[in-house]
């Protein structure tokens, strides 16, 4: 943890990080006050002195968590300058994704969007927030591809991003659903012979 922080902002820190992996696995319906207090071994107190409530609690664990994902991504993607390797980063780290120990519970952005939908509008406006981000970086992506002559000219970047986006998401449901990678493995297959596709 960081030195510089108080002691507020440590606690608060340390809530997050033990809370984040509950409500990504529960959702935020799904997770008491118990389960708030026991993955901290704080009291209801000391919790409710950092974060006004369950609501405040809930959103910076899902910037958190979707923290952590763009982080792992980011470096995944800048590992490689060609824009097509940049793009294909993405089926290789979501073909794998049950393994990946924080993703285990699943996508934070599909659990949250898919919770939150009509529930919770702060936590649905974080998770709109999160989907509008990650399809601007990968449009950013293939946008340097196209000026880069690494991705053909003619490429709509935000088509390309919606799709990648849906297979990704889509796959990851019915991984989590029915506990096998397969559909998501012949889904990432797809998305990489799509990416390939790219090349000029």
């Amino acid at each position: 943890m960081n030195e510089t922080l108080s002691k507020a902002e440590r606690t608060r820190q340390f809530i997050i990080e033990k809370t984040a992996p509950i409500f990504n696995a529960k959702g935020f319906a799904g997770t008491s006050l118990t389960d708030l207090t026991g993955a901290t071994g704080l009291t209801k107190g000391s919790i409710y002195g950092n974060f006004e409530n369950k609501d405040e609690v809930a959103l910076a664990a899902f910037d958190y968590n979707f923290g952590k994902i763009t982080a792992y991504m980011k470096s995944k993607i800048l590992a490689t300058e060609n824009a097509i390797d940049r793009l294909l980063a993405y089926p290789l780290v979501y073909k794998d994704f049950l393994k990946i120990p924080f993703l285990q519970a699943g996508c934070p952005l599909l659990n949250t969007s898919t919770e939150a939908d009509d529930t919770h509008p702060m936590l649905k406006e974080r998770a709109a927030n999160a989907l509008a981000f990650w399809k601007k970086s990968l449009e950013n992506q293939i946008k340097r591809g196209i000026r880069r002559n690494e991705i053909k000219p003619d490429t709509n970047p935000a088509e390309i991003a919606i799709v990648m986006m849906s297979l990704i998401e889509g796959a990851v449901m019915q991984a989590k659903v029915t506990g096998r990678s397969v559909e998501l493995r012949v889904a990432m297959t797809y998305a990489e012979k799509i990416i390939n596709g790219l090349k000029p």
